[in-house]
């Protein structure tokens, strides 16, 4: 699986979890939900992304 699907999909779980925490347990984690969309938001117009650099370690390229 390439980096950028992984990144895609730890975004997918990350979003999906935040949002059943939210509505199960307690409002703020919806925090997270929102932290997440930022961070997607600044790596399409800035090419940074923090996932990528731990999935490049994790992965050796």
């Amino acid at each position: 699986m390439s980096i950028e699907r992984m990144i895609r999909v730890l975004a997918g779980v990350m979003i999906l979890g935040s949002l059943a925490l939210g509505i199960l347990v307690s409002q703020y984690w919806f925090l997270l939900t929102g932290f997440v969309g930022l961070n997607l938001l600044q790596s399409a117009f800035t090419g940074f992304c923090p996932a990528e650099m731990v999935f490049k370690k994790f992965k050796g390229v």
